[in-house]
């Protein structure tokens, strides 16, 4: 890849995609290009195909996406397909009609079945069921790396996929109605905290800057005390208990969305799909791959992690009458690895960089 390429970063604003961007800069690339949602619908067929006729990029990073936490994927199943699959579509096939040089698709490791082994290689695609809560983006996704995969067979282009762990990192989500587990966690005990020292100008300061269902920092304080009661967050006894769902037994796996980045961009300067083709044997399938830690921590464990990290002296309780969701999904990164990629921080360090980064709002 030249240094003056023309590259179209899709999402450049969200978790993955200002990471990828940041990490091309930092590189020396200099013709990054990306469009706000209001600049460019990507659900729009026509537009998404106008796009590519008039800037003709020649490299595409596809990591816009519907996305969100168990909650998020569970109750709005209909938009997590729907969108997803339309974003995908319209990409990667204008990618294909433009001739674009390379494609990388961003799906989830939530493609891997329920009772997928662990660690998941990446062979364990469509082994089984999938997990039932995020069901509708996991096939979405499976059908964007199946498109890619299926483009590069037929017509010869040159699409690669990755399957990143769970990230966490700057530029997080940290509604409380749609975010992933970590940024939620780090939020509601931020909350947590400020309640149980009574400072109720940092509640408000942080209502502000994230609202929450229409509840902000001018509310009033009954309102207040019923949405952080709603999320989990309540005083009983004098003292402030935070609530979270499930049994906290579910294990995880977490990756800095910066080393997600650097990952990304070392496939895309030193992988194309005839390497991955290759290295099938009969059928070609599977051409995707992992990108994670190889490790992992329990939903408990990590609220602990947090819960020293922010300093709140209160407890935390599960409520295992919610969802869990799938018990373990640990990746298996050793493909990546052999590729002469591994992470370089590790999860306490991120947590510590993730919070100072959501004080600053």
């Amino acid at each position: 890849m030249n240094k003056d390429a023309k590259i179209y970063i899709a999402g450049h604003r969200g978790l993955v995609g200002s990471a990828i961007w940041k990490n091309f800069q930092n590189k020396g690339y200099s013709n990054l290009i990306g469009r706000t949602f209001e600049e460019l619908d990507l659900m729009n067929q026509q537009a998404v195909a106008d796009f590519f006729e008039q800037e003709k990029p020649e490299y595409v990073v596809l990591a816009a996406a519907k996305v969100g936490g168990i909650i998020a994927n569970n109750t709005y199943r209909g938009q997590f397909i729907y969108e997803n699959l339309q974003i995908q579509n319209n990409v990667i096939h204008q990618s294909y009609v433009h001739g674009i040089k390379k494609l990388l698709f961003l799906g989830s490791t939530c493609i891997y079945p329920k009772q997928a082994p662990q660690p998941m290689p990446e062979n364990c695609l469509l082994t089984d069921t999938l997990e039932y809560t995020n069901e509708p983006y996991a096939i979405a996704k499976i059908a964007g790396l199946k498109m890619c995969e299926s483009y590069n067979l037929q017509y010869g282009t040159n699409f690669i996929s990755v399957m990143p762990t769970n990230l966490y990192g700057p530029n997080d989500n940290f509604n409380l109605e749609t975010s992933h587990v970590l940024p939620a966690m780090v939020r509601k005990i931020h909350l947590s905290k400020c309640l149980l020292e009574n400072n109720w100008d940092a509640i408000r300061a942080d209502l502000n800057r994230r609202p929450v269902e229409g509840v902000d920092g001018h509310s009033a304080k009954e309102k207040v005390f019923k949405i952080l009661r709603k999320y989990g967050i309540q005083i009983i006894d004098n003292s402030v208990i935070l609530d979270l769902w499930g049994t906290g037994k579910p294990m995880r796996e977490f990756l800095w969305s910066e080393d997600m980045a650097d990952a990304c961009v070392f496939l895309m300067e030193n992988r194309n799909f005839e390497d991955v083709k290759a290295e099938c044997k009969g059928e070609v399938v599977n051409t995707h791959i992992n990108i994670g830690t190889g490790k992992e921590i329990s939903i408990k464990q990590l609220s602990e992690v947090i819960q020293k990290e922010i300093g709140f002296q209160g407890s935390i309780s599960f409520d295992s009458t919610k969802p869990d969701g799938t018990m373990r999904k640990l990746t298996d990164p050793s493909k990546l690895h052999r590729l002469g990629w591994k992470h370089n921080i590790e999860l306490e360090e991120g947590i510590k960089m993730m919070y100072e980064h959501y004080l600053k709002g």
